[in-house]
C-alpha cells in the first residue's frame, strides 16, 4: 500500500469513529438533559464569542503603529521610573559597600604602618633625644 492510502484510511476511520461516538452520546441523553445541554452550549458560545461590533472595536482600539493612550504612556513611564530607582538604589548600595571596604583596608594599612614606624623608633632610639621626627638620627 502507498503511504497516501494508509493516511487516507486512518483519517477515514477516525472520522467514522468520531461520528458514531458523538451520535451515540446524544441518543443516550434524556430529553430534559438535552435541553439543558443546548442552553449550556449557547451560554458557552456567548462567553467565548463576542458580538461583531465589540470585536471590531477591540481590534480598532490601537494598532501597532497607532499612538498610545495617555494611560499606557503613564503606566510605561511609571515602570521605567521604578526600574531606574531600583537600579540607582542597587548601585548606591554597591558603592557604599565598596567605600566601607576601602576605608577598612586603609585603616588596617595605616595601623600596620604606624606599628612599623613605632617599632623602628623604639629600635633606633638611643635615649639622648626626644623621639620627635625632626630629632631622629639618620641611619
Amino acid at each position: 500500500m502507498d503511504w497516501k492510502q494508509v493516511l487516507f484510511l486512518s483519517c477515514l476511520t477516525a472520522f467514522v469513529l468520531l461520528t458514531v461516538l458523538e451520535g451515540g452520546t446524544t441518543v443516550a441523553v434524556s430529553s430534559q438533559k438535552a435541553a439543558t445541554g443546548e442552553s449550556s452550549k449557547e451560554s458557552l458560545k456567548k462567553r467565548v464569542f463576542m458580538k461583531e461590533s465589540d470585536a471590531s472595536n477591540f481590534f480598532k482600539k490601537r494598532g501597532k503603529r497607532a499612538t498610545k493612550s495617555r494611560d499606557e504612556l503613564n503606566a510605561e513611564t511609571r515602570q521605567m521610573l521604578a526600574a531606574d530607582e531600583q537600579r540607582r538604589e542597587y548601585y548606591e548600595e554597591q558603592r557604599n559597600e565598596f567605600e566601607n571596604f576601602v576605608e577598612e583596608e586603609r585603616d588596617e594599612q595605616d595601623e600596620r604602618s604606624r606599628e612599623q614606624i613605632e617599632q623602628w623608633r623604639e629600635y633606633h632610639y638611643d635615649g639622648l633625644y626626644p623621639p620627635y621626627l625632626y630629632n631622629r638620627h639618620i641611619v
